[in-house]
């Protein structure tokens, strides 16, 4: 053997050693490239305009809105500021619209209304003479001209029940099924909306949207708050009505219909054929109930979330079907108008009051999928403002009609992660992820006035994604991240090159 070739082999043991070290880092290496969360949004791709954010001040802010000034003025800041603090957390959500309940007269009537619960009951403008008083309504008056004031953009008026003095029994609430309103009082029922719209304008608030029914396919007669049934039919004469006397009065105001109990019921008959099916008994050129050629009907079908959002594969799917039906209108736009958690299922129960992330968690999932499957250009929350053990508030409240303790919630936060960011006028865009959805949820959204692009992701885990955005595949950074998780509220943060999303957290980008 020769000895020299002794002396070497340490030597090529070494290299070969290194060789194969160098292959395992190169490998290594590819690896974690492969495994590399990267969302690309793509902003020349785009989907919706949205249109708003918005909340409804049904039905303690009538109460809340005498409250002493500090503490409504704090409220207020929550709901509806756009501004950010010393710190660069925003001060609040920056609602950019917000529902003013007409009240039906309820709250006149006093415990001979039926409806037991006097924070359910509500005042009402038109007097059993036939004449206004303005001062009624005193605290939601307030709470419209506080969002006024901190730059919200919309305002709409909506009505669950019509004035008293007109309903078919007297009540704000409705028997046997039947629509509470006769035909014959169409024009008056019509005639107080627009009167209260020129009244509120009076007193400096200008009424974008009204929305005449509310709910049409319940029955409302157990008196649990003011409502009324109608059927597709019934809510045609009444557009038709308050239509005209629009156009009477030269208001710029745009009919907002009908409201639907749940997003079902735009798109089939379900088990309410007088009052399903309402995309095409409204839209259809070819249907008895066309208001399309009604030119103060605003394009657009207005549905709730409700008893659509469980499983989230059957949320999903519900969506879709939504948007497909609409895609036969290509001129109408989706507006999700009312939602709170009511669902009884094994993720969620709507009953009993919690500040935490489970609900928000919740919330988060049915934004994403009303914005992204639905493409809903408006998401409106129920109760800006509640008093109950339930979760159907923003902020809660002691129920306490002259003062008391306020309670911020992560709902409330939540849709601040949209709400504060994406404005009205602003576009959808495309985003692709490299990995499964399944925990990860994201839409981006793009400002037509600059290059700024909002992102907001819901991580559904229970573990810590760190994540890279790319803009057309070519790597950009976000100037600051927003985060709403267990123990931040809607919290600013500095963005390095790689993202760090909380735990069951929803974080919203801000880049250019």
């Amino acid at each position: 053997m020769n000895l020299n070739y002794l002396k070497i082999l340490p030597i090529i043991f070494l290299i070969l050693s290194c060789n194969e070290k160098n292959q395992e880092n190169e490998n290594s290496e590819e690896e974690s490239r492969d495994n590399e969360i990267i969302l690309n949004v793509k902003p020349d791709e785009t989907y919706q305009t949205i249109d708003n954010f918005g909340a409804s001040d049904a039905w303690s802010i009538q109460f809340v809105g005498k409250w002493p000034d500090t503490k409504k003025n704090k409220i207020a800041d929550l709901l509806f500021s756009s501004e950010k603090d010393e710190e660069g957390n925003p001060k609040g959500i920056g609602l950019s619209l917000w529902r003013f309940n007409l009240g039906a007269g309820s709250a006149g009537q006093g415990e001979n209304s039926d409806i037991s619960d006097e924070w359910r009951r509500a005042e009402s403008f038109l007097q059993a003479d036939g004449s206004y008083n303005w001062e009624k309504q005193e605290g939601q008056v307030w709470f419209a001209q506080a969002a006024k004031e901190r730059g919200v953009e919309n305002l709409l008026v909506f009505s669950n029940s019509p004035p008293v003095h007109i309903t078919r029994n007297g009540k704000a609430y409705a028997n046997n099924a039947i629509s509470n309103l006769a035909k014959e009082n169409y024009n008056e029922f019509a005639d107080f909306l627009t009167q209260t719209i020129m009244g509120l304008q009076e007193k400096g608030l200008n009424v974008d949207y009204v929305s005449p029914v509310n709910e049409p396919q319940w029955d409302w007669s157990d008196g649990g708050q003011e409502g009324t049934p109608f059927n597709n039919n019934e809510i045609y004469g009444i557009a038709k009505a308050l239509d005209q006397k629009v156009s009477d009065k030269n208001l710029s105001v745009k009919i907002d219909i009908p409201e639907t109990a749940q997003i079902d019921y735009l798109y089939n008959e379900g088990d309410k054929p007088e009052r399903g099916n309402q995309i095409e008994a409204f839209f259809d050129e070819n249907s008895e109930s066309y208001v399309g050629d009604l030119s103060n009907v605003s394009k657009t079908i207005s549905g709730h979330s409700y008893f659509t959002t469980y499983p989230y594969s059957e949320a999903k799917k519900s969506r879709q079907d939504l948007n497909n039906k609409l895609e036969n209108y290509p001129e109408i736009k989706y507006w999700m108008s009312e939602y709170c958690i009511l669902e009884d299922n094994e993720e969620i129960k709507g009953n009993g009051r919690d500040l935490s992330m489970d609900p928000a968690m919740y919330m988060a999932d049915i934004i994403h999928l009303d914005l992204t499957e639905a493409q809903a250009s408006s998401w409106q929350w129920w109760l800006g403002v509640s008093p109950y053990d339930y979760k159907d508030g923003l902020i809660y409240i002691d129920k306490q009609k002259n003062d008391g303790n306020f309670y911020e919630s992560k709902l409330l936060w939540a849709l601040g992660n949209y709400s504060h960011f994406i404005r009205p006028g602003f576009n959808r865009i495309k985003t692709e992820l490299n990995t499964s959805e399944d925990q990860l949820l994201h839409s981006a959204y793009s400002n037509p006035e600059n290059d700024e692009i909002i992102v907001v992701l819901t991580n559904r885990s229970n573990s810590k994604i760190t994540l890279n955005l790319t803009k057309e595949n070519q790597n950009i950074g976000a100037a600051k991240a927003y985060i709403t998780s267990s123990d931040k509220d809607l919290e600013t943060h500095p963005v390095e090159d790689e993202i760090q999303l909380p735990p069951r957290s929803i974080v919203t980008l801000v880049t250019q």
